[in-house]
């Protein structure tokens, strides 16, 4: 079986820079894409493969920092090496709040570029092993009925069926119905299994008897970045 090598983007305005980056990078089996400007990385397709961007922070139009922030807003989140010439703390500091895995100031070592690709490349294998993980919970979620979903968020709470029938209103033969197909639906053979899927789904208690419960990314879930360049 052949192995696809990762994908490294490097968006870099300097022609020497990027055939320099270029040159390490697939000597070292990965593959590699060159842009001239954040730009026209920004109107790529998305890579659906376990990648990394390196990016250069100082260009004209669109800076480094500034393609980080687009990327996000439209929902296209990767890891990124930031490279640059200027020594600059504050910015530094933003790019690294937004999710950049290192910061590289030229001129580094091919020693140096090396490392914080293999670590972005494998956050991003991670990243998306995570959203695998976390779209299959959410698909099993889906099936489940609004007020199975109900007492899907008052089982993992560790409510007994009787304190559940009271808080919905219901007798405890309804809500034993509805929590059996609710472990059948989630595929959990346990409750304690059942609590780790809602820990990865994310879920939202009732406010009152009978309200809503919808799933939510919960805090570690909003930590990550899903991957779709």
């Amino acid at each position: 079986m052949t192995t696809i090598a990762p994908m490294v983007f490097v968006v870099d305005d300097d022609a020497s820079v990027r055939k320099s980056l270029t040159r390490v990078l697939a000597a070292s089996g990965y593959a590699v894409e060159q842009f001239a400007s954040a730009g026209d990385f920004l109107a790529r397709e998305r890579y659906a493969r376990p990648c990394c961007l390196v990016l250069d922070v100082r260009m004209p139009g669109l800076s480094g920092l500034d393609l980080q922030t687009a990327l996000a807003a439209a929902g296209r989140r990767l890891p990124i090496v930031f490279v640059t010439g200027h020594v600059d703390v504050p910015m530094t500091v933003k790019g690294m709040r937004n999710g950049a895995v290192d910061w590289l100031t030229k001129p580094f070592g091919a020693k140096e570029l090396l490392n914080a690709v293999e670590r972005a490349v494998a956050k991003d294998v991670q990243d998306r092993s995570d959203a695998a993980r976390v779209a299959e919970v959410e698909e099993r979620a889906k099936r489940l009925s609004p007020r199975e979903l109900q007492v899907f968020a008052l089982v993992v709470t560790g409510m007994l069926n009787k304190q559940i029938a009271g808080v919905l209103g219901v007798v405890e033969k309804t809500v034993k119905v509805h929590r059996a197909r609710v472990m059948t639906k989630m595929q959990a053979g346990s409750v304690a299994e059942l609590v780790r899927l809602a820990d990865r789904l994310g879920v939202v208690l009732p406010t009152g008897p009978g309200g809503p419960v919808y799933p939510r990314s919960n805090s570690r879930a909003a930590g990550r970045r899903l991957p779709c360049v």
